[in-house]
């Protein structure tokens, strides 16, 4: 079943348990997350990026459970289970019976007011919450598996190969969302710091600080109800999960910075290292924070170049990006 036809068919209550009075959807480059009120329903697209395969109903199945397992970590109640989606005689249902088609992730539905961006918006976040970030940030390190090879994709020729990968793919945008001088200013400091602080990486990985991460750390994926829950890490792909604590903390402190609250980082990062010990967070957490910043502006850049998206997005996004790329010199300026 073609994954329209199926749409349709999800956004009808009959089919669910619970016959839910009314359903709403939102979708992502790589996914479809249908909303019941109590529920959410994430089935995956069948879709090929390279960096993710989706597309066998064996590999959505398998990355559905690998969602609930790794997810668990940081959210422990909200992600539930696997459901399968079958077809018996043309009829769709949630957990029938028939020939399955397909699987959903089943996860409770969350009030999206709750979620750390949109409290941000409003002012509501404190130097108490980002401590708290903290302290289960820690616990969640401690704990997070690690292995010679997972340390193994923070050895500095590793590390290289992303960055490489980012200044190939993003010269193409120059004096478009980033500035010649400035695209050659942070491919320079970056290309030093692998000459000068090369021991960095080699420390890090003796000290066990590369672990089994969460590997898209940002606002919006962390959540304020009963439980701080942390959701939506990466379960796709090693390589953007097996990294240093560091680069997982940078990416929300760089997401702090973005929105204009440095001066939340400084519980985050201060409370981090006095509960984990790893002072030497700090030597290596600007040139995380100009990596997260510049793959962000990367994948912005990715946007103008899609069809489907209309001009006055595009020219948000144009603006993002370049926000982005400021960033990002800004870090290379200070490591």
């Amino acid at each position: 079943m073609d994954i329209s036809t199926l749409q349709k068919a999800l956004l009808n209550p009959e089919i669910y348990p619970d016959h839910p009075e009314d359903i709403k959807w939102v979708e992502t480059h790589i996914s479809i997350v249908f909303l019941t009120g109590n529920y959410a329903y994430k089935i995956k697209k069948p879709v090929n990026f390279g960096f993710l395969d989706f597309t066998s109903l064996e590999k959505r199945k398998f990355f559905c459970e690998q969602e609930i397992i790794l997810n668990r970590r940081l959210a422990r109640d909200l992600y539930l289970d696997v459901i399968p989606i079958a077809e018996d005689r043309g009829k769709i249902s949630i957990h029938g019976v028939g020939k399955i088609i397909e699987y959903a992730v089943k996860m409770r539905q969350i009030p999206e007011d709750l979620l750390m961006n949109r409290l941000l918006e409003k002012n509501r976040v404190t130097p108490g919450m980002m401590e708290a970030i903290s302290e289960k940030l820690v616990q969640f390190y401690a704990s997070a598996e690690t292995s010679h090879y997972i340390e193994s994709f923070a050895k500095p020729e590793r590390v290289k190969q992303d960055t490489d990968e980012n200044f190939v793919q993003t010269k193409r945008y120059i004096d478009i969302t980033i500035p010649k001088d400035v695209y050659e200013y942070v491919l320079e400091r970056t290309e030093q710091f692998f000459r000068e602080r090369k021991d960095l990486f080699y420390r890090r990985i003796a000290s066990h600080y590369i672990r089994d991460c969460h590997g898209d750390l940002r606002l919006e994926h962390i959540f304020w109800g009963k439980e701080l829950s942390i959701i939506d890490c990466i379960e796709f792909n090693e390589r953007f999960r097996y990294t240093d604590v560091a680069a997982d903390i940078a990416f929300l402190a760089m997401d702090i910075d973005y929105h204009d609250r440095p001066e939340l980082n400084e519980p985050l990062i201060r409370t981090y290292i006095q509960r984990s010990g790893d002072e030497g967070l700090l030597k290596v957490l600007d040139f995380y924070r100009c990596y997260r910043a510049y793959i962000r502006g990367k994948v912005d850049s990715f946007h103008l170049d899609d069809p489907n998206i209309p001009e006055e997005r595009k020219r948000r996004v144009l603006n993002r990006a370049r926000k982005y790329f400021d960033l990002a010199y800004q870090y290379a300026r200070r490591f």
